[in-house]
């Protein structure tokens, strides 16, 4: 499961999850961290990774293009990174459901709107 995390997601929060989401990488780490979203959406579907994100401009970009890349939006507002990173790894099993499901009719995107206590 890949999971790309756009720029306004700390890439702290990707160092917490790591053990959780292996393959989980920061726009950091490709080089994409200055880069403005139509490029790192394009990065994503040539990579096959999934983008996590609060962009509400990812949003426009899918309801215009659809899937892939797929995405996942964080809506939970300020939190911090520890808090962000706990919920990601509390949502493991859900975020999987839906990266692994190939099925060209499925949604692609996933909205986490709250932090559940853990």
């Amino acid at each position: 499961m890949k999971l790309l995390f756009d720029q306004n997601i700390s890439f702290r929060v990707v160092r917490k999850i790591i053990h959780e989401f292996p393959s989980a990488i920061s726009v950091w780490d490709v080089g994409l961290y200055e880069e403005d979203d139509i490029p790192i959406w394009k990065y994503a579907k040539e990579n096959d990774y999934t983008i996590v994100t609060q962009d509400t401009d990812f949003d426009d970009m899918y309801n215009l293009w659809g899937h892939p890349p797929k995405i996942i939006m964080i809506k939970t507002g300020n939190v911090s990174n520890v808090d962000l990173a706990k919920l990601l790894i509390s949502r493991k099993e859900r975020i999987e459901r839906f990266v692994d499901n190939t099925d060209v009719h499925s949604v692609g995107r996933l909205e986490i709107n709250h932090i559940e206590v853990i």
